[in-house]
């Protein structure tokens, strides 16, 4: 497999383990609700993900990180992770898919 291939096998293998994680509160996964806003990996395969809440004082914040870090070590690939959280720009429903919608019955 090329460089290029086993990266993008990567990045897609990182979104599917990122849309096993819930908050417990919210029947939907935290990719599809929009709470990643970014996702870097470098060339040691170090990953760097940028995530918020739908609220800043989310009270499973630290449940959610820990659950994000430790599905991520479990991506084949992956050597460390680093969780940023960010609250700019403010999450809004508008950044949810269209099947997270779909399934909170905004659509």
């Amino acid at each position: 497999m090329s460089a290029e291939n086993e990266f993008m096998q990567l990045e897609e293998d990182i979104v599917e383990a990122l849309r096993t994680v819930y908050d417990p509160e919210i029947p939907v996964n935290i990719y599809d609700l929009g709470l990643i806003y970014r996702i870097d990996i470098d060339s040691k395969k170090l990953v760097t993900i940028d995530m918020t809440f739908t609220a800043p004082s989310c009270p499973m914040a630290d449940y959610i990180v820990e659950d994000v870090q430790i599905k991520m070590l479990g991506v084949q690939g992956v050597r460390s992770v680093k969780v940023n959280l960010v609250f700019e720009p403010a999450w809004d429903k508008d950044m949810m898919s269209d099947e997270a919608k779909l399934e909170l019955g905004l659509l």
